[in-house]
């Protein structure tokens, strides 16, 4: 059984501080997928130069087949030890987790990563090594489906000292209150988002370090086919309905047309909604066995917009509440973003006179520059994506 992730990450920049000193790099290797986190010593500029050097190194490393051993020792003679206090200059984590649902962790004085399994937190079973005279933890083990584990900074621990609290938030405190997030989430970016508000609750919104969670949960696939404008020939419609009824998959249908295609190649009925709860698009229909249909290119962009937020790591509380609304775009940004690995676009090629120009070539079009977006977004969040056009 081959298991698909979902990853995602927050960083909080210390309060005053332009740049975050934590550093996140995913990498997708053949057989698995790369977390790193790196925490550059103190903050700003110098921690944010030793902790994207550290993760860039250990990624370019680990990707070519390198040994932990000899990441570890290049980074102690790549980077310096801080004089003044003779400590490392960045600590980091490493989570490798391979399709066959094994996982590697290796970690240098980072908080220990919290494996969420069956809503209770699971203790790692890890060994010590030193390696050019650090302790680095490593640990082995299996993940399933429905598992989450998160990787963090210092900053997440040390939340609220001295303010809210006389100590910091305590490793045992995230762990708990990972349970509880896991528990009312489905994907890393709401876990992620929830753990980092948490943090940034503690502080009163001036972290007094960059505060880094990155979310990690185990998923089944989970293949989206989304149908969008009427083929160029008509003896197509058949194909493009057949390919969107293909196999176990979320069926999302964006545009009058192709509804219109849809429901009489399937002999079902269109009900549309007079539900306008955004007066500045169109409401949502229903077509038995399809699970979402919404008008074209109004509602695809903003369905990019959101994505494209997102991507740009703009995702708060604010965000999640535009992402939960109950608007065509929305809804299909939100099952783009968090409940699918596999993204199908099924695009339609005949020009719809009401959007431009039909004198114009269809890669001109309004329709096709959306698509071509919203594969770019798709991909950057890590999604598999094709296209097929008809």
């Amino acid at each position: 059984m081959s298991v698909s992730v979902d990853i995602s990450y927050i960083s909080l920049n210390k309060h005053h501080e332009e740049l975050c000193g934590d550093k996140v790099e995913i990498l997708k290797t053949e057989d698995s997928n790369i977390v790193i986190l790196a925490d550059g010593m103190g903050s700003g500029v110098k921690a944010n130069i030793l902790a994207t050097l550290t993760s860039k190194i250990l990624g370019t490393m680990f990707r070519n087949g390198a040994s932990i051993d000899e990441c570890v020792e290049t980074i102690v003679k790549t980077l310096p030890v801080c004089q003044v206090r003779q400590v490392a200059y960045s600590t980091f984590s490493i989570l490798q987790i391979f399709h066959t649902g094994e996982v590697y962790l290796v970690e240098f004085d980072n908080p220990a990563c919290v494996f969420v399994r069956d809503g209770k937190i699971n203790k790692l079973p890890s060994v010590e090594r030193i390696i050019e005279g650090k302790i680095i933890k490593e640990s082995r083990f299996r993940v399933k489906p429905s598992d989450s584990l998160v990787l963090m900074s210092d900053g997440a621990i040390h939340a609220g000292v001295g303010k809210i609290l006389n100590y910091g938030w305590t490793w045992e405190s995230v762990a708990e209150y990972t349970v509880e997030a896991a528990s009312k989430t489905v994907s890393a970016s709401r876990l992620a988002a929830m753990l980092s508000k948490a943090c940034d609750d503690l502080y009163m919104q001036l972290p007094g370090d960059d505060t880094t969670i990155a979310a990690v949960r185990i998923i089944n696939s989970k293949p989206v086919t989304l149908f969008t404008g009427p083929p160029l020939n008509d003896t197509d419609d058949i194909n493009i309905v057949r390919e969107l009824m293909k196999g176990q998959t979320t069926r999302i249908i964006c545009g009058g047309t192709s509804a219109n295609i849809a429901a009489r190649v399937l002999h079902k009925k269109i009900e549309t909604s007079l539900n306008y709860t955004d007066p500045s698009l169109p409401p949502i229909a229903k077509i038995v066995g399809i699970d979402l249909v919404t008008e074209g290119v109004l509602t695809l962009t903003r369905a990019l917009a959101l994505m494209r937020r997102y991507n740009e790591d703009q995702i708060d509380e604010k965000f999640f509440d535009e992402l939960d609304l109950d608007n065509g775009g929305s809804m299909i940004a939100k099952v783009i973003i968090e409940s699918c690995t596999d993204l199908t676009l099924l695009v339609g090629k005949a020009i719809n006179e009401a959007h431009q120009n039909p004198g114009l070539p269809f890669d001109l079009s309004i329709r096709m520059k959306l698509i071509d977006e919203i594969k770019i977004a798709a991909t950057l969040m890590g999604k598999n994506v094709t296209v097929k056009y008809y």
